[in-house]
């Protein structure tokens, strides 16, 4: 096997929610693959931390802190990041936030601060970073784009988060309408569909229904960890998945295929 399918040294990888959760894994494996990586993040302390953090092993990682959720501010990253690098190979679109409530009462303020930060910010982030991407992109090794969305979005979920779900689900049809645009622009768009991973996003599910319950209807029995997303992570990023576009992977230890 030609060793370079899974070179990403030198490239360059923009990840938004990178300073924890699951961007966290994406910024930590591209890091270790040897790119250099700005994270996104609306805690700036938090964000500068761990671009800090990562760059003391041995990387190369950068703090863009900014709110995503507003388009003024989506403009001034994408400005930023433009000031500092001509290309963009992969751009990873994880920030994201959530919000539950029951169907009788759900407010329009948790269904507009989802909608606005889940589906609306990687649809202007990447319309923003385009020419980066095209000089990046070439059509033995198109750039990435990279959405998060979420097993949520593919099932009924166990809770009551219906903008949460909806706008994932969104967010997968949005990745098969971009990479039937972009591919002949060379540059692959694909989407993530986590399920229940040791994050914070899954601490409200553990304090409802208990770890051994929450497994129950999960095949495998475990939740994901750092290893099982840096792999899908680099294999989506590198030229191994060149001819990999407009697809939604479930990465959630069977959920999804065994329900």
């Amino acid at each position: 096997m030609d060793s370079g399918l899974f070179d990403l040294a030198g490239k360059v990888a923009v990840v938004t929610g990178g300073s924890r959760g699951i961007g966290l894994m994406f910024a930590r494996a591209y890091v270790e693959a040897g790119m250099r990586v700005y994270i996104v993040a609306r805690n700036a302390e938090r964000c500068d931390a761990v671009a800090a953090e990562l760059s003391a092993q041995g990387g190369a990682c950068s703090a863009l802190p900014g709110e995503l959720s507003r388009l003024d501010e989506v403009e001034r990253i994408a400005a930023e990041f433009r000031a500092r690098e001509p290309a963009l190979h992969v751009l990873v679109n994880n920030a994201g936030t959530a919000w539950g409530d029951h169907l009788d009462t759900f407010p329009e303020k948790g269904w507009d601060k989802v909608m606005d930060l889940n589906l609306k910010s990687p649809f202007f982030l990447m319309q923003k970073l385009l020419p980066q991407l095209e000089a990046a992109a070439r059509p033995d090794d198109p750039a990435r784009v990279l959405n998060l969305g979420s097993v949520d979005g593919l099932h009924v979920p166990l809770f009551e988060n219906f903008s949460y779900a909806a706008a994932k689900a969104g967010l997968h049809h949005l990745t098969r309408m971009l990479a039937s645009h972009l591919a002949a622009r060379h540059i692959n768009v694909n989407a993530v569909a986590p399920g229940y991973f040791d994050t914070d996003m899954t601490a409200p599910m553990l304090g409802k229904m208990g770890l051994d319950a929450l497994l129950d209807i999960v095949p495998q029995k475990r939740l994901g960890q750092h290893d099982d997303m840096a792999g899908v992570a680099v294999f989506l990023a590198a030229r191994a998945s060149a001819f990999v576009t407009g697809v939604t992977l479930a990465v959630d230890g069977g959920l999804i295929g065994g329900s």
